[in-house]
């Protein structure tokens, strides 16, 4: 009873004190943004107007709604993919290569936000394309997350039965597992993308945890430097990237939930021993309050009555 009591008391307050930490959590991660990003954005801000003005100044022949008009141009073009060199437009961003890169980002739900569909008949089909490819990437990424989980096994199994082994084999294999994949998946990437992008290496590890980590935020994206030439084959081994680097980064969210929930059953198991140990105080309680009152009752049962009563409870008696 104690214990079912104690439960019902952590799940009334088990929420509001969550959702207290999240939002917390929330507010510190806002503050800390604004101090960090808000002064570069002001400068960034009067570093254009100025530019803006000192264009109007030194050729007195444009106009400023006639400039205004021409940069909105231009940045709605830059959106849809098509950025102006000399004299021709490069395009590129919907032709079999980008379009299956957009297909990737749509279905495992990182969304750039840096290309979308322009049509009408393009923004259809990428509902009804994310509808049905969401949950069959779900499926896919969980069947190669199994299969990475399965490999660890199988090699952990492996040097047990070589090495006599126990748990220093499933933990070594865990480690050499994670440290693989950081290799694979975060820390090599970056050098691809230093030379394919010019970016640096910390740009090129940020876009590769914000791409794996399917928040997106659009700010890098690979392929999309109009003055740089990329091979054929580089959206696509970048597609294959994402797809395994997620059910990696899964497996790795999911051992470290494995790991919390242990921690948590193994205090919880200390908990369970003080609850069992008031339980049976209390059922000892009940039972010797039990007992004072059969105590009692037997009591009223041995008052002195007649010939008959007497015989007919002699027979209990005799029986205890």
């Amino acid at each position: 009873m104690v214990a079912a009591r104690r439960q019902r008391q952590q799940r009334r307050w088990g929420v509001p004190v969550l959702l207290l930490v999240y939002v917390s959590y929330l507010g510190l991660g806002a503050g800390v943004l604004q101090a960090l990003e808000r002064p570069a954005e002001v400068q960034a801000a009067q570093h254009l107007v100025q530019q803006h003005w000192e264009l109007l100044a030194n050729h007195t022949c444009l106009q400023g709604p006639a400039l205004q008009q021409l940069i909105e141009g231009i940045v709605q073009a830059y959106k849809s993919g098509i950025t102006l060199q000399g004299n021709i437009t490069s395009l590129g961003r919907w032709d079999f290569s980008g379009s299956f890169f957009f297909s990737i980002s749509a279905i495992t739900t990182i969304g750039y936000g840096n290309l979308s569909p322009s049509t009408a008949a393009g923004r259809i089909f990428c509902i009804f394309f994310a509808l049905f490819g969401i949950p069959l990437n779900l499926i896919l990424l969980n069947e190669i997350g199994q299969l990475m989980l399965l490999g660890v096994q199988h090699c952990a199994r492996h040097l047990e039965e070589v090495f006599h082994w126990q748990k220093k084999a499933s933990l070594l294999i865990k480690t050499c597992a994670l440290v693989t994949g950081l290799l694979f998946f975060l820390l090599l990437p970056p050098l691809l993308f230093s030379d394919k992008e010019g970016w640096s290496y910390e740009e090129g590890f940020y876009y590769s945890f914000i791409t794996l980590s399917t928040i997106g935020f659009g700010d890098y994206v690979i392929g999309m430097n109009p003055d740089r030439t990329y091979p054929g084959w580089y959206k696509n081994v970048i597609s294959l990237w994402i797809l395994f680097g997620m059910a990696w980064l899964a497996l790795v969210i999911k051992f470290c939930i494995n790991f919390l929930e242990t921690s948590s059953d193994f205090c919880q198991c200390k908990k369970t021993t003080t609850e069992m140990a008031e339980d049976l105080m209390d059922g000892n309680k009940n039972s010797m309050t039990g007992l004072h009152d059969a105590e009692i009752c037997n009591e009223k049962d041995t008052k002195p009555k007649g010939p008959d009563d007497s015989l007919t409870h002699a027979a209990p008696t005799e029986a205890l």
